[in-house]
């Protein structure tokens, strides 16, 4: 099993990086983006012997204690059964 994690600025937190992609796409005449949040991608691969509830708990507890700085930065994540 896989677990993708995403972590993001809080909408409350400036993003001075997605703010520059955002500027630079406007300059480069892209159309349609509303707005640009930067972010960090983890991949984490987990023990086959984990079921789905101690797998969920596990990642929620990794993004929260160690991916995340909780104060600024939320998470979102999914988990994926191996191929």
């Amino acid at each position: 099993m896989k677990a993708h994690v995403y972590v993001t600025l809080k909408r409350t937190v400036l993003d001075p990086q997605g703010q520059t992609i955002h500027n630079a796409l406007k300059k480069m005449q892209y159309q349609g983006i509303q707005d640009v949040r930067q972010g960090k991608y983890f991949v984490l691969d987990l023990d086959g012997s984990l079921d789905a509830g101690t797998a969920k708990a596990e990642v929620e507890r990794i993004a929260r204690e160690v991916l995340t700085n909780p104060v600024i930065e939320e998470f979102s994540y999914r988990l994926e059964e191996a191929r």
